[in-house]
C-alpha cells in the first residue's frame, strides 16, 4: 500500500474506488491494443525514414561546410556560406539524433512495435545511436524505473545518484554543487545514462571489486568506443584536412540531443507536484495503487504535435508510465480518456507548458541543493478509511 501523502489536489480513494480506477485503465489499454494496426506501422516506419533522411542531410551539409571552409581560406567572401551550411548541418544531424533517441530508439526498446514482427523494430535486439547500451537501458529503465517508478531506494532515476530533487532524499554537503552538476549532466546526459547501471558508487565504497567493475563495464566501454570512433574519427576523417567542422558539428548535434533529452525526462518526473514513495508503498500493491503511483509520480507537457514527436511522445509521460509498451503515437488520444478518468476519481492530472514544467524542475534543483525537510507521509489506506 502507498504511504505517499495525498496532495490537496488529490481526493483520497477507497479500496473499492482504487480497484475500479485500475479496471477502467486496464480496459482502456485492452481497447487500444485491440485497435493497433496499419496506421501505427506507417507511423513508426515514417519515423525511421525521418531519422535516416535528417541524419543524412545533416552529414551532407557538414561535409559541404567543410568544403566551404576550405574555400573560405582562399576567399573570405564565402565565409557566410560556411556558417550557414555548418549551422544547418549541425541542426539537421541533431534533429535526426533526437528523433532516433526519443521517438524511435526509446519506444522500440520498450517493445511497442514487437507485434509487427519486423526484426529492425524488435525491442529485444534494437540498439540505438548513443553511448549507452540498449541492454543496460532495458534493465535500468524498462524494468527498474517502470516497475518502481519514484520509489526511493529502488528507482535509480530519482536524481540519478547525482542530484537531490525531492526533500525526502537525505541531504549531504555534496548537493551544494548540484546546480553546476545539473548543467554538466544535461550536456553529457548520454554518458550518465551509459554508466547508470555500473553502480560506480558501490565500487567507490569497496562493495564491488575493480575486476567486477571491469567485467560489468566491458560492453559499455566497447559501445562508447564505437560511438566515439564514428562521430569523432571516421566521419571527420572523410572530410580530409577540413575535418574540424565535421567533428564540431557532430559534437554540437550530440549536445543538442543530450540537453533536449535531459529537459524532457526531467520535466516528466521532477515537477512540483511529482511525488516520491517509500519502499513500503509497493507491498501488496494492487493494480489500482500501481496506476495511482504512476500518475502521482509523472508530469505531462502541453505543446501539440511537434513537441509530441520531438519528445518521443514523452510529453504524455503519464500515459507512457501507464502503458509503456503501447505505441507512443497513441498517447495523445489515450490522454483524452485518461484525463477524464482521473477527473472522475478526483485525481490531479499534472500537465503544463514546457517553460512552466522545466521552471519547476530548475527550482527543485536549486532549492533542494540546500537542506530541506521531507514532506509528512500519510498512509494512503488509513487516510482513505478515515475519509
Amino acid at each position: 500500500m502507498s504511504t505517499a501523502a495525498p496532495t490537496v489536489r488529490n481526493r483520497a480513494l477507497s479500496p473499492e474506488e482504487l480497484d475500479r480506477f485500475g479496471e477502467e485503465l486496464d480496459a482502456l489499454r485492452a481497447r487500444t491494443v485491440a485497435s493497433l494496426g496499419p496506421r501505427d506501422a506507417r507511423y513508426i516506419r515514417n519515423v525511421v525514414k525521418a531519422v535516416r533522411y535528417s541524419g543524412l542531410a545533416g552529414r551532407v551539409l557538414l561535409f559541404a561546410a567543410a568544403i566551404a571552409g576550405g574555400l573560405w581560406l582562399a576567399d573570405s567572401a564565402v565565409g557566410w556560406l560556411f556558417w550557414v551550411l555548418w549551422a544547418a548541418g549541425a541542426l539537421a544531424l541533431g534533429l535526426g539524433k533526437i528523433l532516433e533517441n526519443m521517438e524511435l530508439g526509446h519506444n522500440v526498446i520498450h517493445g511497442q512495435y514487437d507485434w509487427l514482427g519486423d526484426p529492425q523494430l524488435n525491442g529485444k535486439t534494437y540498439d540505438w545511436d548513443i553511448v549507452a547500451t540498449a541492454d543496460n537501458w532495458r534493465y535500468t529503465h524498462n524494468y527498474r524505473h517502470h516497475t518502481y517508478t519514484n520509489v526511493r531506494g529502488m528507482d535509480d532515476d530519482i536524481g540519478y545518484g547525482l542530484l537531490r530533487i525531492f526533500p525526502e532524499q537525505k541531504w549531504k554537503p555534496f548537493y551544494l554543487l548540484q546546480p553546476l552538476i545539473a548543467v554538466f549532466f544535461a550536456l553529457y546526459f548520454q554518458w550518465g545514462v551509459a554508466i547508470q547501471d555500473l553502480k560506480l558508487g558501490r565500487w567507490w565504497h569497496g562493495k564491488m571489486t575493480t575486476q567486477q567493475l571491469r567485467r560489468k563495464s566491458a560492453p559499455v566501454v566497447r559501445k562508447m568506443g564505437r560511438q566515439l570512433a564514428k562521430d569523432y574519427m571516421i566521419y571527420p576523417a572523410l572530410a580530409g584536412p577540413f575535418f574540424l567542422p565535421v567533428l564540431l558539428g557532430n559534437l554540437v548535434a550530440n549536445g543538442l540531443r543530450n540537453v533536449w533529452t535531459y529537459v524532457i525526462i526531467f520535466c516528466g518526473h521532477f515537477t512540483t507536484d511529482a511525488e516520491t514513495f517509500s519502499k513500503e508503498c509497493i507491498k501488496n500493491e494492487s493494480r489500482g495503487h500501481w496506476y495511482l503511483r504512476q500518475l502521482r509520480g509523472s508530469s505531462n507537457l502541453r505543446g501539440g504535435f511537434l513537441i509530441n514527436v520531438l519528445s518521443g511522445n514523452l510529453s504524455h509521460q503519464i500515459e507512457h508510465h501507464f502503458y509503456p509498451d503501447i505505441p507512443a503515437n497513441r498517447y495523445a488520444e489515450l490522454a483524452v480518456e485518461v484525463r477524464e478518468i482521473c477527473a472522475r476519481y478526483g485525481q490531479h492530472y499534472n500537465t503544463g507548458t514546457l517553460p512552466r514544467q522545466f521552471g519547476q524542475v530548475v527550482w527543485r534543483i536549486l532549492r533542494h541543493a540546500f537542506p530541506s525537510r521531507p514532506r509528512k507521509a500519510v498512509p494512503m489506506v488509513q487516510a482513505e478509511a478515515a475519509a
